[in-house]
Formats: structure tokens, C-alpha cells, sequence
């Protein structure tokens, strides 16, 4: 067990390595792409320059390339759908498509049951040992992304929530002000910046390059997914299929979304107190105990 509890823990320090040093690159990129002349970016200049590459390289490059194309083929509408939908949901980590994310389940199903095995062979722990690491090495496999892109989603819509007040606020005040939805979503994405504006700029993009309000802020509420986006989105569309004003609508969502998040901080002041009975149980009473009977009981010891 502690050659197995070594291993998991050397493997998640490198899992985490890679995660942190590719989300701090992917951020560098998506900062350095703000600037730069003629919306080109320094990205942009950065990917122009010319890059020397050996034959090896060259040749995975075009086997990469053959087999992200027949994994293409091979993936379902439907299911290529379903996964675009969950990395969007994630944010869309490491600029991951639904390709890039079945050639990673499929490295992954590869390598990782050879590094158990290989690491069970190395400890000498024997067929049983290196079977059952094997085994494990084909869970990690299986649901490892499936949970990276769970909690990514998970984190980033706990984000968008706290975001979400102030946003609506902002939203109301513009629509008060005499603008329209449209021009008040174009002041919201200049004056905030966060989950909730770019999903509103990306909206703006969308009913612009053609498609209807209605199918944009659809999108919205799949890529957002918790329950105060849907009911705020599906009270606009609503609103705006029988024609009631938008500033009502949205001064009531405003504060129903305010409520909400007083009701999420009472409950969760109100489960601090069972949360903090396990740490006293289990590391703070002992010690108090070894300290106040410890004496007693060297007492009791050296008498008898």
C-alpha cells in the first residue's frame, strides 16, 4: 500500500504540473492576443516566425495529423456534439476539440496501463499486483478526463454565478437607461470582463454572423449550465415571445438572483458548524486528551 500510495501521489504532482504550466501558457497566449497591430496579435508575429523541426518530429506531426483525422471519421455527430458541449461547459481547456479530447482518451488507455504495469514490474510485486495496477491504470484512463472536464465545469460555472448579480444589475441599469438588449449586451462586454461577458460577446458574435436571439442565448444556457442562467435566459426568451417589457423582467430576475444568494450563504453558514465537528473529532480533541490525561496516566504507570 505504500508503494501504491507513492506512485499515486507521484502521479498526481505530475498530472498537476502539466495542468497548471498549460493553463498559465494558454492564458500568456490569450493576453499576448489582445494586442498587437491590425487584430493579428502578438500571437500572431509569435507563430510567424519560422520554427526548426527535426525528420522525427515532422513524421509524428503527420501521423498526429492522419490519426486526428481518422478519429474524425470515426466519432458520431451526435456524440461529437455531446463532447463539444462538455469542453465548452469546461471552458474549453488547452483548446481542446472533440478530436483532440478522443486522442487523448485514447493515449491515455494506451499509456497509462503500461506505466502501472511497468511500475508493479519494477516493485516486484507479482501477476496479482501488476494485474490489479493494470486494471487501475485503465480506470484512471477512463474516467480521468471525464472528471478533469466535470470539476473544470463545475468551477467555472461557481464563478459565473458570483459573477451573475452584478451582471444583471448592469443589464437593468442600460435597459432603464433607454438602450436595447443588444446595445446593453455591447456596454456589459466593455465594462466587464469575466465567464458571463465573454458568453454574452460570443452571443453578440453569433446573432450577428446570422443566427436568431432566440438560438444564441440558447447556446448561452448550454454552455452556462445552472439553474439561475437557464431561468434567467428562459425569462428573456420568454419575455420576449409575449411581448413584456424586458426592464420588468429583468428587475425581477435581479432580485430573485440576490435571494438565491443569500439563501446559498445561510445554508452554508449554517453547514460550517457540522463541517468543523469532524476536524475537532478526529485532531483536536486527542490532542487535548494527550495533553490533559498524558500526565495522569504516567502517573497511574509508575505507581502500579
Amino acid at each position: 500500500m505504500v508503494f501504491v500510495a507513492f506512485f499515486f501521489t507521484v502521479m498526481l504532482s505530475i498530472y498537476a504540473f502539466f495542468v497548471f504550466n498549460g493553463e498559465r501558457k494558454t492564458k500568456i497566449r490569450k493576453r499576448l492576443g489582445l494586442h498587437g497591430e491590425g487584430g493579428r496579435g502578438l500571437t500572431g508575429m509569435v507563430e510567424d516566425t519560422p520554427k526548426k523541426s527535426s525528420a522525427l518530429g515532422q513524421v509524428a506531426i503527420i501521423v498526429l495529423r492522419w490519426f486526428k483525422r481518422f478519429l474524425n471519421r470515426r466519432i458520431p455527430g451526435s456524440k461529437g456534439a455531446r463532447i463539444e458541449i462538455k469542453l465548452l461547459q469546461a471552458g474549453r481547456p488547452f483548446n481542446m476539440s472533440p478530436v483532440d479530447y478522443r486522442l487523448l482518451q485514447t493515449v491515455l488507455f494506451v499509456v497509462c496501463p503500461l506505466l502501472f504495469g511497468a511500475y508493479a514490474y519494477l516493485l516486484h510485486m507479482g501477476t496479482t499486483g501488476m494485474v490489479t495496477l493494470i486494471i487501475l491504470g485503465f480506470i484512471f484512463a477512463a474516467f480521468g478526463p471525464h472528471y478533469y472536464l466535470r470539476s473544470k465545469a463545475k468551477k467555472r460555472s461557481k464563478l459565473a454565478l458570483r459573477e451573475l448579480p452584478d451582471i444583471l444589475d448592469l443589464l437593468t441599469v442600460s435597459l432603464e437607461a433607454g438602450l436595447g438588449f443588444d446595445s446593453a449586451l455591447g456596454k456589459l462586454i466593455a465594462k466587464k470582463h469575466g465567464i458571463v461577458s465573454s458568453e454574452f460577446q460570443r452571443c453578440l458574435e453569433e446573432i450577428r454572423l446570422g443566427k436568431t436571439r432566440r438560438e444564441a442565448l440558447t447556446g448561452v444556457k448550454e454552455r452556462l449550465d445552472f439553474d439561475e442562467i437557464r431561468a434567467f435566459i428562459s425569462g428573456i426568451l420568454q419575455a420576449e415571445k409575449l411581448g413584456i417589457g424586458m426592464v420588468q423582467v429583468m428587475r425581477v430576475q435581479s432580485e430573485e438572483v440576490r435571494e438565491q444568494r443569500k439563501q446559498r450563504a445561510e445554508e452554508a453558514a449554517m453547514k460550517a458548524p457540522i463541517k468543523m465537528l469532524f476536524p475537532l473529532v478526529i485532531f483536536i480533541f486527542p490532542c487535548l486528551f494527550i495533553v490533559l490525561l498524558g500526565p495522569v496516566a504516567v502517573e497511574f504507570i509508575m505507581n502500579f
